[in-house]
């Protein structure tokens, strides 16, 4: 189904990423921007209210049949383990309580994993932070798709399912890319999600378990949310490496789609996103964007020259610094 596409290779480059510079000049210009490096507080209160319904969903679904138990995981549990992986991400970033509170933000990142019932949240801080410092960086950015999933899945059949498969990926992708030392909040991070796995199963039993999980793992695979996956780095036009969605979905991803301003300003929390590219109109308005994630999904499968390759990569020079 579909042919072979052309690419055959990641697109290196031999220049730096583009926002660190852009960063530097629109400061310049407008150091206004500055106020809005601050926690979002609010962030505390809408991810424990996040909990707390996904907790209410857990006990709702324990006594379904099992078709409204996979209905409901990927109606509602999947928005919420999706939009909870996004709030996680802005906690990453120390957006809840700031940078002078770091342990804080790791120890909130805990318990926001919860209701995922994976360990994630200290392992992606680990690796997020390299994306930002060395976006594409070769052996050190693993959001870069391996050699084998580019030379894989180069059909529409094929990208099809690596979009379905995107949790495994991703989940297997640093150990293959950059492997890491096992971290001792990660350990705390495995014994907290299983602990807390465990009250679930024995409070309410196997389907609420199951609807845990199963949100996760669609809410992270073929899923309208999915699309910033391949929509925030995926080179749909060559030259361009980063690309901003101003769609309605940001509502429930903590405006992760303003992708450029993210990277141009990582500190700055997903809330004040939109204000930044207000601020500073004239360096966002005429860079590729997009309207509609479901659409980046639909293009990157049927189009014959897009697939895991469409990445551009970078040999990294001077000193690696990582987590």
């Amino acid at each position: 189904m579909g042919n072979t596409v052309a690419r055959e290779d990641f697109e290196w480059v031999y220049t730096d990423q583009p926002h660190a510079d852009r960063r530097k000049e629109i400061l310049a210009k407008y150091p206004e921007i500055k106020a809005l490096m601050k926690p979002d507080h609010n962030l505390i209160w809408v991810v424990v209210l996040m909990v707390l319904a996904q907790l209410t969903a857990f006990y709702l679904v324990k006594d379904l049949d099992w078709k409204w138990v996979v209905f409901w995981a990927y109606v509602f549990g999947s928005c919420i383990s999706h939009s909870m992986t996004l709030a996680i991400h802005e906690i990453s970033h120390n957006s809840a309580f700031g940078n002078s509170k770091a342990m804080w933000n790791r120890w909130f990142g805990i318990f926001a994993n919860l209701p995922l019932g994976l360990p994630y949240s200290i392992s992606f801080k680990r690796y997020h932070m390299d994306h930002h410092r060395y976006l594409g960086g070769d052996g050190i950015d693993v959001d870069i798709p391996t050699n084998f999933e580019g030379w894989f899945f180069c059909t529409r059949f094929r990208k099809f399912i690596w979009i379905v498969l995107q949790p495994f990926f991703y989940a297997i992708r640093p150990l293959c890319i950059n492997p890491k030392p096992i971290s001792r909040l990660e350990i705390i991070n495995l014994l907290a999600q299983l602990s807390f796995d465990v009250v679930i199963y024995y409070l309410w039993g196997g389907k609420s378990v199951f609807y845990m999980l199963a949100g996760s793992v669609l809410g992270l695979g073929l899923h309208p949310i999915s699309g910033h996956f391949i929509a925030e780095h995926y080179m749909f036009l060559k030259g361009h490496e980063t690309y901003s969605y101003y769609g309605p979905l940001n509502l429930l991803t903590f405006n992760v789609g303003y992708h450029n301003e993210h990277h141009d300003f990582p500190n700055i929390p997903g809330k004040s996103l939109p204000l930044v590219k207000k601020i500073a109109a004239e360096y966002y308005d005429n860079l590729p964007q997009y309207n509609s994630w479901i659409k980046v999904l639909y293009d990157f499968v049927m189009d014959d020259t897009i697939s895991p390759y469409s990445r551009m990569k970078r040999h990294l020079k001077g000193e690696v610094k990582q987590d």
